[in-house]
């Protein structure tokens, strides 16, 4: 039978490091992998201050957490190992951070996190050790192709995947890195819990947002960079001044309540201007968009991206929110990079969000890889420009 690494080489002849967070998902990946008998070292990263986050459901990576996952190595005999990663990652994580939403984005700070410090930094340290393999408690899947490599493909139980979060994972990355839960449901990870003994069977499951104890992630940023709130004016989409507010990091795309201005129909934030330090609103109309352009695009395909849009586009579907389904889209070559039109639109893309690419809308469909959005067209402005007010949803 087929061990959960989906490797050739027997398991006592291998070596395994399981980035355990302390929570039981990755408890779980690595008491299953023990007990299929692989030479497993744990290792977890303390990546911010514990502080007020030290007791805080759903926190990780910090405090409790760090105690919980030492207490999961001790209870399955194997080797722990904590790393102070917290200068690095609020230099690659928290200070991108804030600057994304000083800038008038919103950003994925779980994607930053995977490619520069699990799937960039991790790695190194697991190569240091002597492991062939470096396992997480992610759900996706990590499977042989047919033409060699290996592939990513979304998680077996839909509300779990986590693949929007992993499209920057390379080629080189996948021959090392495995998910064993990809093919399970959470509901079969906590009755393996249970079954290893592990106290955090019934533990929360951690936030996206890790290092922000409090919920309210503009005091981060605040703390960070002082006077980053600056204050300025809400206008409409001709630009006529409808209020004023206390700084645009305290707003995203697509928001509705506490715009503190009184209107006659609802409004939205349609786009945040950085530079002018205005918060553009409007009616839902102006938050559909059809046309995206990306940046940092990553391509874990079987070709490269420009073979693959070789006749010009190539149908995709896509995720712009890690909620959401995907949808179907077409992936181009633009003036300004790479761009996606989405056939069916959507409502509220930000900048600074990923934008993922899959060959198949449904079931276990395969990651092709993805990109951050730089910029959203919306619909409304095929048929409008209005002087005085870039209606392209951007954050320039």
């Amino acid at each position: 039978m087929r061990n959960s690494l989906d490797l050739d080489s027997s398991p006592e002849n291998t070596r395994v490091v399981v980035a355990m967070s302390g929570g039981v998902d990755s408890s779980v990946t690595a008491a299953l992998l023990k007990a299929e008998g692989y030479d497993v070292v744990g290792v977890t990263l303390q990546l911010y201050d514990h502080g007020a986050a030290t007791h805080r459901k759903g926190a990780c990576c910090a405090g409790q957490d760090i105690y919980d996952a030492r207490a999961v190595a001790e209870r399955i005999g194997i080797p722990h190992y904590v790393l102070d990663y917290e200068r690095r990652f609020k230099e690659a994580v928290i200070d991108r951070f804030a600057q994304s939403y000083i800038d008038g984005e919103t950003p994925v700070p779980c994607v930053s996190c995977n490619m520069s410090i699990k799937f960039h930094d991790l790695l190194g340290t697991a190569k240091e050790l002597g492991a062939q393999v470096l396992a997480t408690g992610h759900y996706i899947a990590s499977r042989a192709l047919p033409g060699g490599g290996r592939g990513l493909f979304r998680a077996r139980e839909e509300e779990r995947d986590q693949s929007y979060f992993l499209f920057g994972t390379t080629h080189e990355q996948l021959d090392i890195l495995r998910f064993p839960l990809g093919d399970r449901t959470k509901a079969e990870t906590r009755d393996l819990a249970r079954q290893y003994g592990l106290a955090i069977a019934d533990k929360h499951d951690s936030q996206d947002i890790c290092f922000v104890p409090t919920g309210h992630y503009a005091d981060i940023i605040e703390r960070l960079k002082p006077g980053a709130a600056e204050g300025g004016d809400i206008v409409d989409l001709d630009g006529k001044v409808l209020g004023s507010h206390a700084g645009i990091i305290h707003f995203t795309i697509g928001q509705r309540k506490g715009l503190g201005i009184a209107a006659a129909a609802p409004l939205y934030v349609v786009r945040l201007d950085a530079e002018q330090r205005r918060v553009v609103v409007g009616p839902r109309d102006a938050l559909r968009t059809r046309s995206i352009v990306l940046r940092d695009v990553n391509w874990i395909g079987d070709t490269t991206i420009d073979k693959a849009l070789a006749d010009d586009r190539l149908e995709v579907f896509v995720k712009v929110r890690s909620s959401r389904p995907p949808q179907a889209a077409w992936l181009r070559h633009g003036a300004n990079g790479y761009e996606v039109e989405l056939v069916d639109g959507e409502h509220g893309v930000s900048p600074g969000q990923a934008c993922v690419f899959y060959d198949a809308g449904e079931g276990q469909a395969r990651v092709l890889g993805g990109g951050f959005i730089k910029s959203a067209v919306a619909a409304i402005d095929a048929a409008r420009r209005t002087p005085g007010v870039n209606t392209i949803i951007a954050a320039e």
